[in-house]
């Protein structure tokens, strides 16, 4: 899902989330990836400084009930706030049912407003199976960095999915940068940004779908749009058969390089 928020507007955000999983639930998606902090929008500032976190519980259940109500799995992105009271970006992947399978707290954050407003935080992305696919999750500017999604491969995961909130001015990390992640790790990347313009924010659009050998399987314009693509279940183990980049690394070595 690509498609352009209003910022603290949940029931409409809501409303248009619900709208792209009817259709894609129609069209015979298994699971729809949203953009990062959809249901809120993105305005890191103004979230900390106007939103009652206790709101969250409801809009979780209100996005957990509309995977059930269409029979779509969901990947869907939300401030969440430990008991601590440190406030972090992160995304949830709930079944066909409602049933959440998995969760993610965003490691890196880009720029100032983030970082003035959330905490990173420090677990590395887990992997769980999903649908014939071991599954994982990082966040917008998490995949930037090649660890993060290594991370995940060397974990098991073979479909990563990847809520995100990317500017105009970026095209180079949708265009170029995803598939050479995928490549890299030999996983499939599903990338989802939002579009149009919130709190003074233009978005690049451009959500990508890349395959394991760094194929582009779909990619998106600058405006609102549903993306599809049918990723073949053994397609990372063919990928990883044909080159075997994960079992031929030499981590030892790369150590005593300093890295």
């Amino acid at each position: 899902m690509q498609a352009n928020a209003r910022v603290l507007d949940v029931d409409a955000n809501c409303a248009a989330l619900e709208a792209a999983a009817r259709t894609a639930a129609a069209a015979g998606a298994a699971v729809l990836v949203t953009p990062e902090l959809f249901a809120v929008g993105y305005a890191p500032l103004r979230l900390r400084a106007e939103l009652d976190p206790a709101r969250l519980p409801a809009v979780k259940e209100t996005m957990n009930g509309i995977a059930r109500r269409h029979g779509i799995a969901l990947v869907y992105s939300l401030p969440s706030v430990t008991d601590a009271g440190s406030w972090h970006i992160t995304s949830t992947l709930v079944d066909s049912a409602g049933v959440e399978l998995l969760s993610y707290a965003k490691v890196h954050l880009f720029g100032d407003d983030e970082r003035a407003a959330f905490s990173s935080a420090a677990a590395g992305p887990a992997v769980v199976d999903f649908n014939g696919f071991r599954t994982s999750m990082v966040i917008c500017y998490d995949v930037e960095f090649p660890e993060m999604v290594r991370a995940a491969a060397l974990a098991g995961a073979e479909l990563l999915l990847v809520p995100t909130a990317l500017a105009h001015g970026f095209e180079s990390v949708p265009q170029v940068l995803l598939r050479a992640r995928a490549l890299e790790s030999q996983l499939t990347v599903a990338y989802a940004n939002h579009s149009g313009t919130e709190e003074g924010v233009t978005f690049l659009g451009g959500s990508v779908i890349a395959g394991p050998d760094g194929s582009l399987l779909a990619a998106a314009g600058p405006g609102t749009e549903i993306l599809y693509a049918e990723v073949d279940p053994d397609a990372a183990r063919k990928a990883r058969e044909a080159v075997p980049y994960l079992r031929e690394r030499r981590p030892e070595l790369y150590r005593s390089w300093s890295i």
